[in-house]
């Protein structure tokens, strides 16, 4: 299992039909970003998500990934965070500082983990491991 890093008070998502996808008016944020990931060499293994809710997730609840491959499809689904067989991350939402645990440097508290993916159920890239 990784390591945690599941806040106690999330701060609320818009559903998914009220959150604001990107725009014409995100220009500069992309190319801002963008340049971050290239100087980082990070290009080819971050992007963007849109973050929003479909339900509530308790704090001790984590959205885990599972896929077909065969099938090609993907599901999500809740499981408890110190029940999860999940192996690795594959989403994580910023925390603002101010919502950071007290005497939390700049990297512990900076993210939580938002989707996990099970390689029990062949996480994208871990085709090898099935069958």
């Amino acid at each position: 299992m990784t390591d945690m890093n599941v806040s106690a008070t999330r701060a609320p998502l818009p559903r998914f039909e009220e959150a604001e996808g990107l725009g014409p008016e995100d220009s500069e944020f992309v190319r801002d970003i963008v340049a971050v990931l290239a100087k980082h060499g990070n290009l080819d293994r971050f992007g963007l998500c849109l973050l929003h809710d479909h339900f509530p997730l308790a704090a001790d609840e984590v959205l885990v990934e599972t896929n077909d491959p065969r099938a090609r499809t993907l599901n999500v689904h809740v499981e408890k965070a110190d029940r999860t067989r999940h192996a690795k991350a594959s989403q994580w939402r910023f925390v603002p500082h101010a919502e950071r645990e007290p005497g939390a440097g700049p990297e512990p508290g900076a993210y939580e983990e938002i989707l996990l993916c099970t390689k029990l159920d062949l996480c994208p890239g871990d085709e090898d491991e099935g069958d």
